[in-house]
């Protein structure tokens, strides 16, 4: 199991996905007009004066912990490989997710926004896993052609 590279992508997907639950991946920043300069950092556990961000911290957790199951269904190899297909659309789903609520505390708060680097773990997360993917229909195309042969 762990000889195999598509193993080592997704543990790597799995830390940058565990990475991702506490490391913030934007600043939110009142404006210049304003009285008072404050700066608020929005995570997945949160850290923002927004509220109900439970679909982030969703996204969030389910990227690591779907890449650890995928890990483990390695006997598998077509199911290990749509999982990653779904893995990677969730990975797009958060950027999806994340725009959603800099919109919403764009009106609430009348805030601009700062992206910071650890905003990019679900794009290396999402190119990871479709690696994975390359090497997991890689590996069964030489079963499939082993089992022909014989």
């Amino acid at each position: 199991m762990i000889q195999r590279i598509q193993t080592l992508y997704l543990l790597a997907v799995v830390a940058l996905g565990i990475a991702l639950i506490w490391l913030p991946v934007l600043q939110l920043v009142t404006p210049e007009e304003a009285a008072e300069l404050q700066i608020y950092e929005l995570s997945a556990i949160g850290g923002a004066p927004l509220q109900g961000l439970w679909g982030l911290l969703l996204t969030t957790i389910l990227i690591p912990a779907l890449a650890l199951v995928d890990i483990f269904l390695y006997k598998k190899r077509i199911l290990q490989a749509r999982l990653n297909i779904f893995l990677t659309m969730l990975c797009l789903g958060y950027y999806g997710v994340l725009a959603i609520y800099v919109w919403q505390a764009k009106l609430a708060l009348g805030v601009e926004w700062h992206i910071l680097p650890w905003a990019s773990f679900p794009l290396i997360c999402m190119v990871l896993t479709l690696m994975a993917t390359r090497r997991i229909l890689k590996d069964e195309a030489l079963v499939r052609a082993a089992d022909r042969i014989r």
